[in-house]
């Protein structure tokens, strides 16, 4: 697969997202800018997982690797951060990094959100449990926050409060993928259901093994998605804080959350016989709705 393919490939992940990430209705720089930062995203992550195109071998290349370190997830995430500081002081090495160095300089971005993802996913190769709930809330912080603050400082709206409100947005986006894809994570060894809930629920690893849900783990999940819903309230009034395209925008990332978690809801609660996702027309509804209440 040659670089440009590859590139295009983890592009197209977007359209398979809980949230609309560059809509039609923005202005076309906003939307380039936000494709190069969800590329970048996008990119850490594939990494992270080992989920990269073609098996990463051109991947580990661009960064400046031997194509049979591409197995190496921490090999490569050091050499995408050593790529990443190329973006603001020379020349990036990787398509996908050569194509944020312009929004970089546009925007006067800083490393520090871009390192976050960076940290976030080398944290997944070491730390696959989760004690507590606030343990969970430190990892979200890397993993998603920084996403909302790129939005904010790409649109020129960053605020100490927009910020907060955003991050709470995220934090809860980053819970309901993971509500989604509990049986999907486990078989990377991964579990992001707090542990002190799983001893709360009487809820152990087998319980999640299992082909469907029982009930201890349905009402371990219903509380998660209670959890999620509280922390998109929270952050919901960003929304009204801005307007124009921007606005709907927030709807967007707002009413995808709100439409996931409806989906996990709707499937009883049972994230194990399938990952619940949300319909087209169960996310219009949702950002409609909040378009009205935040307005």
């Amino acid at each position: 697969m040659t670089g440009d393919n590859a590139s295009r490939a983890v592009l197209d992940k977007a359209a398979r997202e809980n949230f609309p990430v560059a809509p039609v209705f923005l202005p076309r720089a906003w939307r380039q800018d936000l494709m190069a930062v969800y590329g970048y995203a996008r990119l850490v992550d594939d990494i992270g997982d080992g989920d990269l195109a073609g098996g990463g071998r051109g991947d580990a290349v661009r960064l400046g690797l031997d194509p049979a370190a591409a197995g190496d997830r921490i090999a490569m995430l050091d050499a995408f951060e050593a790529d990443l500081d190329r973006v603001f002081d020379s020349t990036p090495r990787h398509p996908l990094l050569a194509a944020l160095q312009p929004t970089v300089r546009k925007h006067g971005l800083t490393p520090e959100p871009f390192r976050g993802l960076i940290g976030a996913n080398r944290q997944d190769q070491s730390v696959r449990r989760y004690a507590t709930y606030d343990d969970l809330l430190a990892y979200c912080e890397l993993s998603a926050n920084p996403v909302g603050r790129l939005v904010l400082a790409i649109t020129g709206t960053a605020t100490p409060e927009r910020i907060r409100l955003s991050d709470a947005v995220c934090t809860a986006l980053q819970i309901a993928e993971h509500l989604q894809d509990v049986a999907e994570d486990l078989g990377q060894d991964r579990i992001y259901l707090p542990a002190d809930d799983m001893k709360r629920f009487s809820v152990d690893e087998a319980d999640l093994a299992a082909p469907s849900a029982g009930t201890q783990v349905r009402e371990l999940i219903a509380f998660e998605t209670g959890r999620a819903r509280e922390l998109l309230a929270e952050g919901a009034p960003l929304v009204g804080t801005v307007r124009g395209r921007l606005r709907l925008l927030l709807a967007g990332f707002v009413g995808g959350g709100r439409a996931a978690l409806t989906a996990v809801e709707n499937a009883g609660y049972d994230v194990l016989a399938v990952s619940p996702k949300a319909t087209k027309p169960g996310l219009l509804r949702e950002v409609g709705s909040t378009l009205r209440r935040e307005g």
